[in-house]
């Protein structure tokens, strides 16, 4: 299926690996031009000829002004951003939390959207078909125990991306956030394997209990998420704004 992508110039973040690398390798698949961003150099210098790429700390105003001017020379404009990067945060009870690692979980999953936000919408507003995408999560609208910094910077970015659809309507830029459930990777894994350890349980057994709570009982892909991804920023998508549209199996809960 052609989706009109071919020539739109997309900036992701986090692109070295996981779902951040699928969705880069997806847009460039259907023939967009790719600019991507990292803290893993040698991730990013494994990433297929064509993809821009540049060393980044999302969560660093100053490493973002960089970013962007090096994403817009290589692209010339900008008609999609996605907001990808994010981290796992620390697991254990909110009283036992360490105020630094509570600061980093929302710098780099909430704070970052906005950083890169606000340095994208001058430029998408010259797009014919501009799009940003949020990552947010399945903890961005259930409880997650043990798990509360990385919850509330999920659900704060579905605060974001439904305030901007509004602000940025009638500028024609599309805003929708994406709220993945389990997905099969290595990050998955080792929140799950802290969470049974928490729990004092066996890694199995975490594994049946967060199963327990899904209608579809089997991971998500990253180029799940990433054909999702693809349509809401094609011109098919043209009139989904300001959506939190969850690819997670029917998860009911989080254990």
């Amino acid at each position: 299926m052609d989706l009109g992508l071919q020539g739109a110039r997309v900036l992701v973040t986090a692109g070295a690996a996981g779902i951040g690398r699928a969705i880069a390798e997806a847009f460039a698949e259907e023939g967009a031009r790719v600019f991507t961003c990292d803290l893993d150099e040698a991730g990013l210098a494994t990433l297929p000829a064509g993809i821009g790429r540049r060393r980044a700390d999302v969560a660093d105003r100053g490493a973002v002004a960089a970013l962007f001017e090096a994403a817009l020379a290589e692209l010339g404009g900008l008609d999609v951003l996605v907001n990808n990067a994010g981290i796992a945060g620390p697991t254990g009870k909110l009283d036992e939390i360490n105020p630094e690692d509570w600061d980093r979980c929302l710098e780099v999953c909430l704070t970052s959207q906005f950083n890169c936000a606000r340095l994208a919408i001058p430029h998408l507003r010259k797009s014919a078909n501009a799009s940003i995408v949020n990552l947010s999560s399945a903890a961005g609208k259930h409880g997650f125990a043990l798990r509360a910094p990385y919850a509330a910077a999920k659900w704060g970015v579905i605060g974001l991306t439904k305030s901007l659809a509004i602000e940025l309507g009638d500028d024609g830029i599309r805003v929708n956030a994406i709220l993945p459930g389990l997905v099969a990777g290595d990050r998955q894994r080792r929140v799950l394997e802290a969470k049974a350890q928490q729990k004092g349980i066996s890694f199995a057994e975490m594994e049946r209990l967060a199963f327990s709570f899904t209608s579809i009982k089997d991971y998500v892909t990253a180029r799940q998420l990433a054909d999702q991804i693809l349509f809401l920023c094609s011109p098919r998508g043209r009139t989904i704004s300001g959506q939190a549209i969850s690819v997670d199996g029917d998860t009911r809960m989080l254990s």
